[in-house]
């Protein structure tokens, strides 16, 4: 368990093992916004762990107002891409040495209302909260079918998808949802709109666990079922200038997948 709260890590890593009575539950500290921390948990990982078989790229931040990350990024493209970007690029050597093995990176419907802006990135131009967040779940896609090329015939499969739109603390930013009165009426009919937390897991578990994947690259899932993407995530020249960029601001340009 890698996570940035270390109390919310431990009260669930205690759930876990009540759940499961299985005592192998482990954590460690990691902030997706911030490079060192990454490198930080990368590096006691690796003094730990001599193999991983699944990653699970699945923090986010959503309809933020604009922030910045520790190394200047802003918030949503920083967390929800760069932060995974830098993770999944340190662990690839884990990856490759336990094939086989998965990535599954959680994305989300919103992806088809974004756009990679190429000559504003960083929001620093324009801003929107909504759009900001569109565009970094648009780059999880794009950089889900890059991986998936660059780590053809290596034994490491990546896939994305959408969760569905789970009643979780994601939408803790949105303002419409932070009104008492709209939390009051609301409550009664999240059922119809919303999907527990158990039900939004179940698309990752099939990513990362079922049989019929295991050779299985570069799609993108809904409802445990492969789907369509949007149309800007099917440009490979962007693709490939997302992934350069990401590269420049990662500090990992000589690093070879």
């Amino acid at each position: 368990m890698a996570c940035r709260d270390m109390n919310k890590c431990e009260e669930a890593r205690k759930e876990i093992i009540e759940a499961t009575d299985n005592h192998n539950i482990f954590s460690l500290q990691l902030d997706l916004s911030s490079m060192e921390s990454i490198r930080n948990f990368v590096t006691r990982f690796k003094s730990k762990e001599t193999k991983l078989h699944i990653l699970i790229n699945n923090a986010g931040v959503m309809d933020i107002p604009r922030l910045v990350t520790k190394d200047g990024f802003e918030m949503q493209i920083g967390v929800n891409h760069m932060g995974h970007f830098l993770l999944t690029l340190l662990l690839i050597d884990v990856l490759k040495a336990s094939a086989p093995s998965r990535i599954v990176v959680v994305s989300s419907l919103a992806h088809r209302f974004g756009t990679i802006k190429v000559n504003d990135l960083n929001s620093e131009k324009s801003y929107s909260r909504k759009f900001a967040y569109a565009q970094s779940k648009l780059a999880n896609v794009l950089f889900t079918r890059e991986l998936a090329k660059r780590l053809r015939g290596s034994g490491v499969t990546v896939n994305a998808l959408h969760p569905g739109v789970v009643d979780t603390e994601l939408f803790r930013s949105m303002r419409f949802f932070g009104w008492k009165i709209i939390k009051f009426i609301s409550r009664p009919v999240y059922w119809i709109f919303f999907k527990t937390a158990k039900s939004g897991a179940q698309t990752t578990l099939y990513a990362a666990l079922d049989p019929k994947l295991e050779n299985v690259s570069g799609q993108y899932f809904s409802d445990c079922k492969s789907t369509s993407i949007g149309s800007n995530a099917k440009d490979d020249n962007v693709a490939k200038f997302l992934w350069e960029e990401s590269e420049k601001w990662t500090g990992m340009t000589n690093h070879i997948v």
